[in-house]
């Protein structure tokens, strides 16, 4: 399948899934469709190339697995949110092997330092709200989450990674800071009260940020 295909692909499942959540009721299939399909043609994207190493290719492609794990869980009637926070904190794992190696010291405090501002902040408006047997399960998540994320983002400030491969590391940082928005965003909406537009919002924000990393697998 062409690069062009699959990414048709991938925007007619994901609107499949956004739609159906967003009607409900006997439009809810749509949604138990075009979710997994939608990250499974993301993986595909990921698996279809070579450009990067075995190494990254290989967790990155753990870790979209994982994802489809989680997403299953997630959409399915009944109450797997635990199992489905550890798959994806599971997925989150393979991403920071993928990320980890190569950034400077320095350029990893920094983004270490900016990505705890921001899940400090979220856990100081979002724990008084969470219950006591999710407060751990969901800070051990916002950890990983944050560190992966910080990883990711530590790659695109190394000069020596930017300049060997710019457009992969530009890819996999814009990934990361994806993937705290779109989780933040389902938190606060899970926990915090509700946002406006939480399918297209919450669902929107992650597919990008799955494509950004099956993006950073593809080029360099």
């Amino acid at each position: 399948m062409s690069q062009r295909a699959l990414t048709l692909s991938i925007l007619s499942f994901a609107a499949l899934a956004i739609v159906g959540a967003w009607l409900g009721g006997p439009w809810l299939w749509l949604h138990y469709v075009g979710k997994p399909l939608t990250t499974l043609s993301i993986l595909w994207l990921a698996a279809s190339s070579s450009a990067s190493s075995p190494r990254y290719r290989r967790a990155v492609l753990i870790g979209m697995a994982l994802s489809l794990v989680g997403d299953v869980l997630l959409m399915l009637p009944g109450d797997y949110f635990v199992p489905g926070l550890i798959a994806f904190l599971l997925a989150h794992i393979g991403y920071v092997v993928a990320f980890a190696p190569g950034s400077s010291m320095k350029a990893k405090l920094g983004a270490f330092a900016l990505l705890a501002t921001v899940a400090g902040a979220n856990l100081a408006g979002l724990l008084p709200r969470i219950g006591a047997d999710l407060k751990i399960p969901v800070l051990a998540y916002v950890v990983v989450l944050a560190s992966m994320a910080a990883l990711a983002l530590a790659r695109a400030w190394t000069p020596a990674l930017a300049d060997a491969a710019p457009r992969s590391v530009r890819y996999a940082a814009a990934g990361g800071l994806c993937f705290v928005l779109s989780d933040s965003l389902l938190a606060w909406d899970k926990f915090g009260g509700g946002i406006p537009l939480p399918a297209l919002l919450i669902l929107a924000s992650y597919w990008l940020a799955q494509w950004c990393i099956a993006k950073s697998v593809a080029e360099r």
